[in-house]
């Protein structure tokens, strides 16, 4: 990893807590989002292990995509954003954003762990934030 923000290392401190992978990357953004922390939390917590239990896309880059949703003041709509953050997240976790493939479950090769992929969804909206919202 070539690239480290103390938000990204904050989330993962909060993924080996009492998170999952999307409540960490939220809840990297807890002040901003301005909502209870149990609102952030409730939001992120059918994301483990990915959704629908490691058969869809990543939790980390769901929870990115969600406070994105929240924190976008921009005239670009949040979809067109997300899809930049779905390219980046891909390249920068070995080619993958499905939870299973991530974790090698069917072929044995791990792409990238979970504490990277939370560093990941962190990065990838750190990078869409400043851009879009100045």
């Amino acid at each position: 990893m070539d690239v480290v923000s103390a938000r990204a290392e904050k989330a993962v401190e909060y993924k080996h807590n009492r998170c999952n992978c999307a409540q960490a990357v939220l809840m990297a953004y807890e002040k901003e989002l301005g909502r209870p922390t149990e609102d952030i939390l409730a939001m992120g917590s059918g994301f483990g292990s990915g959704m629908g239990g490691m058969e869809g896309t990543c939790g980390a880059l769901c929870g990115a995509v969600m406070a994105l949703g929240l924190l976008n003041k921009s005239d670009t709509p949040s979809k067109m954003i997300a899809k930049d953050m779905l390219q980046e997240f891909k390249e920068m976790s070995g080619g993958g954003t499905i939870c299973r493939e991530l974790k090698g479950i069917d072929t044995g090769k791990m792409l990238c762990d979970c504490d990277d992929c939370v560093r990941h969804g962190v990065l990838v909206l750190e990078k869409k934030l400043a851009v879009i919202n100045g």
